[in-house]
């Protein structure tokens, strides 16, 4: 399965809220350069824009769905197919703005300083991840994956995602050369109506994607029948239909 814009979107107003909340952390008053780095549909780009009006903006993801859902969007924005892992972008940016993206890419020991030395002095790097590799619905997508007829297909979807690093880890990475880190984690509550199909919904556009793209049409049904089952136990709906998803995001801004 390949990265869908459409998927993505069917939680916009959700996703979209961890955006706002970094964007206010961003110390620079008033960017020249922007980048950010995995656009997805263009929604971080647009209040990326609204932060910055006056800077110059490139969005960038690998999946070409994304971009031009996001050239559609923001026709005006600069958008481009690329990977984070290989971007070679000198700068140097005022902002490099990545959420929800460095979670798929690895080494980040390489990754960020490399970022970093891409900063104008002043520069922010501003990243958000979901941390949520713990939380029952990840720990689910794992169960049913191991005890399926489909194991051996999707034995590598475990780690697909980068390994977790402690938030120390991240800070002492990122304050290499004097800069300065602001570091933080919220847990966010969404109330999804429809229950547990609505939250198998959620996690088809990221986090099931490792689990489900190796699958043919028949095993994927019956892949997510069974998650669904697991999902309805581990998140019981209220009275109403309603899910609250718990979502932890851990959140970071360097400043050079």
């Amino acid at each position: 399965m390949s990265w869908s814009a459409a998927q993505y979107t069917k939680f916009e107003r959700e996703r979209t809220r961890p955006v706002r909340d970094l964007l206010l952390q961003i110390p620079v008053e008033d960017a020249k350069t922007a980048v950010d780095l995995g656009c997805g549909p263009g929604n971080s780009t647009e209040l990326l824009k609204a932060r910055f009006p006056n800077a110059a903006i490139t969005g960038m993801d690998s999946s070409s769905d994304m971009i031009e859902a996001a050239r559609k969007r923001m026709p005006d924005i600069h958008f481009e197919i690329d990977d984070i892992a290989t971007w070679h972008q000198p700068g140097p940016f005022d902002v490099i703005f990545a959420n929800a993206s460095l979670q798929w890419v690895p080494d980040h020991a390489r990754l960020l300083p490399t970022l970093m030395e891409k900063l104008a002095p002043g520069g922010s790097l501003a990243v958000q991840m979901p941390d949520n590799l713990d939380e029952p619905a990840h720990q689910l997508m794992a169960k049913v994956g191991r005890e399926g007829p489909w194991a051996k297909k999707i034995e590598q979807a475990e780690t697909a995602r980068v390994k977790r690093q402690s938030p120390d880890w991240y800070y002492r990475i990122l304050g290499t050369g004097g800069a300065q880190v602001d570091l933080w984690r919220t847990v966010y509550f969404h109330p999804l109506a429809g229950g547990a199909p609505a939250v198998v919904e959620w996690f088809k556009a990221t986090g099931l994607r490792p689990y489900l793209t190796p699958l043919d049409e028949a095993e994927r049904k019956d892949y997510l029948a069974k998650y669904e089952a697991e999902i309805a136990l581990a998140y019981p709906a209220l009275p109403n239909g309603t899910v609250v998803l718990p979502f932890p995001r851990l959140f970071f801004v360097a400043t050079r």
